[in-house]
């Protein structure tokens, strides 16, 4: 057994729920474009996958210095459980798109969270990692995201072909809200997060 400490173990567990709720998602993404929506071409996955690895790039490096600017963790976590359900929401949001326009736009909403997201969380694990174990609760974040993708990627196809797109991205939207919710468990080990409201925070972040 290792032992591990509380904001930690929610972390990872957060994140094999999120991304195994993506694993489902993004083996079978093209086939989906290609299918599913009017005008969807090769050309239109090569858009959408392009609009989200750039938007994410041009925005996390901005977001991590804002960030760390700040002391303590609350604004690394509101971040994090922002971008976490924003992202969720993206997931749900397929359901309903069915122009290359459509899609381009889930595309922005996911690269901006995912931004949000990333920034936080490695924020909090990296002052939260117990000392020591550095390498072995980033191999075990690692390990268990590898197999959550790995799993959700061997029944990706199977489940589309049995249930549908649509019901596919269901069940992964509700992978990403399981992520959210497993982070609202942290509310109390983070000092400051709801001590005077959500959006009070919010507010004074950008205030600052």
């Amino acid at each position: 057994m290792i032992k591990i400490n509380k904001i930690v173990k929610y972390l990872i567990l957060a994140d094999i729920a999120f991304w195994t709720g993506w694993g489902l998602i993004t083996p079978v993404f093209a086939i989906f474009i290609v299918e599913k929506i009017q005008g969807g071409s090769a050309l239109v996955v090569g858009i959408a996958t392009a609009i989200y690895w750039i938007l994410r790039a041009l925005l996390i490096f901005p977001i991590g210095t804002l960030l760390d600017k700040y002391d303590g963790d609350r604004d690394d976590y509101l971040f994090l459980v922002t971008g976490n359900f924003v992202s969720a929401l993206v997931l749900f949001g397929y359901i309903f798109a069915i122009y290359p326009w459509h899609v381009y736009m889930l595309q922005l909403f996911y690269g901006l969270g995912m931004a949000m997201s990333i920034a936080g969380w490695r924020s909090i694990f990296t002052k939260k990692i117990d000392k020591g174990k550095e390498a072995t609760e980033w191999a075990l974040d690692d390990m268990f995201i590898s197999l959550g993708c790995g799993i959700a990627g061997l029944v990706s196809g199977w489940i589309v072909t049995i249930i549908g797109f649509n019901q596919s991205f269901l069940v992964a939207g509700f992978f990403g809200i399981l992520s959210t919710l497993a982070l609202l468990g942290l509310r109390k080990e983070i000092s400051g997060v709801f001590n005077r409201g959500f959006h009070a925070n919010i507010r004074d972040i950008f205030k600052r």
